[in-house]
């Protein structure tokens, strides 16, 4: 779960909004993969020993799908920043959407 804290310092990026959102969704599956490797190590697992997932269990499988597919993108931000994915920090997702948020909105050169 990301924190009051960390909430406001991706709000106050001044990144765009669609940027904002990506980033947000970023970090929150972030914080899900790094809380899964450090308590039971597998996704499905902890899903399943989730206390809030357990009350949906069908949510369970499309979960652990689109945290699968954020872990893909996490291992290429990583490569990016030459750390790890799951140490990644916030600072470093904000780094990286600010290079995607210029490069999207950079006219390319004649």
């Amino acid at each position: 779960m990301l924190s009051d804290a960390e909430l406001h310092e991706l709000e106050s990026s001044l990144l765009p909004a669609l940027e904002r959102h990506h980033l947000r969704l970023l970090a929150h599956s972030l914080r899900c993969l790094q809380q899964a490797s450090a308590t039971v190590g597998d996704l499905q697992a902890w899903a399943e020993q989730h206390p809030q997932l357990q009350a949906d269990p069908a949510f369970i499988p499309v979960l652990v799908e689109q945290l699968s597919k954020a872990a893909v993108q996490l291992e290429q931000i990583g490569q990016q920043e030459g750390k790890p994915p799951l140490e990644l920090e916030l600072a470093d997702l904000v780094a990286w959407g600010k290079r995607c948020a210029d490069a999207r909105l950079t006219p390319p050169h004649s």
